[in-house]
């Protein structure tokens, strides 16, 4: 049983890294690579490609955000005290990127859709710097998120390091005894 146990605890802890790790990765990528690509090409080009990603994103990056929120907050359950609340808090901003992705970004996204086959309106460029301060914020929120849930999985690991006997209980007892006095003598 406890193996069990133990084996849900490292599987929760990895889950609490890996799935907001790639959602702070993905909108990482997106900020770093993908905006300065849309910036550097045409706009037909950019309204079209746009376009493409977001129908594949859609049910990838809500799936992502979805199993990130999920994840911080198991964690969150199944810790006490600060890390409860940090997970808490790392959960919480996964949520608020989910808001803003929602509420920001995917309200644009379907006028650009609009535009990739039609004209885009004369402040298309402010519609366009919206979305980006959107994404930017998404992606710090993801970012925030994923780095307090390293604090909280690496601090529980050297938490456990350092709580846990790291000799044998026989150097456990002898652990403040004189070395010479500890040592078998001979006969």
């Amino acid at each position: 049983m406890e193996g069990r146990v133990v084996m849900v605890a490292k599987s929760v802890r990895a889950a609490a890294l890996l799935f907001p790790g790639l959602l702070a990765g993905a909108f990482g990528y997106g900020a770093v690579n993908v905006l300065y690509a849309f910036r550097a090409v045409p706009l037909d080009v950019r309204f079209t490609f746009h376009t493409a990603l977001m129908r594949v994103n859609g049910l990838v990056m809500q799936s992502l955000m979805g199993l990130a929120a999920v994840s911080a907050l198991t964690l969150a359950v199944r810790s006490k005290g600060r890390s409860r609340w940090v997970s808490s808090g790392a959960g919480v901003l996964v949520f608020a990127a989910f808001v803003v992705t929602r509420f920001g970004n995917v309200p644009i996204n379907q006028r650009i859709k609009q535009w990739a086959v039609g004209t885009p309106p004369s402040d298309y460029a402010e519609i366009l710097r919206r979305w980006e301060l959107f994404h930017f914020t998404r992606t710090g929120l993801a970012l925030a998120a994923f780095v307090l849930l390293v604090a909280v999985v690496v601090g529980s690991a050297n938490g456990r390091a350092s709580s846990a006997p790291s000799r044998s209980p026989r150097a456990e007892q002898l652990v403040g005894q004189d070395l010479d006095s500890a040592a078998p003598r001979p006969s």
